[in-house]
């Protein structure tokens, strides 16, 4: 196997999770968890999005939050935009790293953004043009399987990136959005990406709605991808999947790679502490580490039984 060293694993709970539950979560307990997980070591943190509130109701606090939470001065705070109003949005409130989505297909494009991937394309342009001091990367939605229109054509995507890399964007998101991808596609996308456009650097978005987000991301590192979002407590999902889990668990995939030998520089033991605390908060979770604990004490220190066969 050939795998790196090191990853990089960029949280996105309290954006991408938070943005789906359907009861209003309190801006006091947003701030309390993005202060629990800004504790843990991540290099990178999309904490908030700067949306209509009608569209996201749990995201109408995000100026609040992010002018209370306890910033870590080791850690890069990103925000989420769908246009060049949230693009400007967050550069009035000091954000100078964000990420705009777009969809593979124009099916979940219109469903997500009421707009075709065309028209997305047009909004990131619309974002250049303003020449602020803010750097852009491009998130990729359904890019292994579309609820609607099942799985895009590489060459799809690939007229995707073309079109970004065409207008300097160099930071391009892969999502499997509705958690259908499985590790040979994976593999095979992002390594014909990276042999065309070795400059740009990629990064992966896994959903585990079948339980193949790990196996996915375990693919997409040997393809050399080393950037990977992660939600705390397994929140978020897809609101067109149909039986949709969250994202990948930050503290399942955490505990993976740690037991395989690759550096994530994240504190598990805190970033326990911050799923346990989201998940009173929200009231669920889709995380094997808070079901059964953490993997060495099981590994290591659990009880040992006799088996008489």
């Amino acid at each position: 196997m050939q795998l790196p060293q090191r990853v990089l694993l960029k949280e996105v709970g309290t954006r991408d999770g938070f943005q789906m539950e359907k009861q209003w979560i309190p801006t006091k307990h947003k701030i309390e968890i993005c202060n629990l997980l800004s504790d843990c070591g991540f290099q990178e943190m999309q904490f908030i999005a700067f949306v209509h509130p009608k569209a996201v109701p749990n995201m109408a606090d995000a100026e609040e939050v992010l002018q209370n939470i306890r910033r870590n001065p080791h850690t890069n705070y990103s925000a989420l935009i769908p246009n060049r109003k949230g693009f400007e949005r967050a550069y009035a409130n000091g954000i100078r790293q964000v990420e705009m989505t777009m969809s593979a297909t124009d099916s979940h494009n219109i469903s997500n953004l009421n707009c075709t991937t065309q028209q997305s394309l047009k909004r990131v342009e619309e974002c250049l043009a303003l020449g602020l001091d803010m750097k852009l990367a491009v998130g990729i939605a359904v890019a292994f399987g579309c609820p609607f229109e099942g799985r895009p054509p590489f060459e799809r995507i690939k007229w995707i990136v073309d079109s970004l890399v065409g207008m300097g964007i160099r930071e391009i998101g892969l999502a499997d959005t509705s958690g259908v991808g499985d590790p040979r596609q994976v593999y095979e996308y992002a390594c014909r990406l990276r042999e065309a456009y070795p400059e740009v650097h990629y990064y992966f978005h896994p959903h585990n709605t079948h339980g193949t987000a790990i196996a996915n991301v375990i693919a997409i590192l040997q393809a050399g991808i080393t950037t990977i979002d992660t939600s705390v407590a397994g929140l978020g999902g897809c609101p067109y999947a149909p039986g949709a889990s969250g994202n990948v668990a930050t503290e399942d995939l955490v505990q993976v790679l740690e037991a395989m030998g690759i550096d994530t520089g994240i504190d598990i033991d805190k970033l326990i502490a911050a799923a346990n605390r989201t998940e009173e908060v929200v009231g669920h979770s889709d995380s094997a580490t808070l079901r059964a604990g953490k993997l060495d004490q099981i590994v290591e220190g659990g009880p040992h039984y006799q088996c008489n066969l």
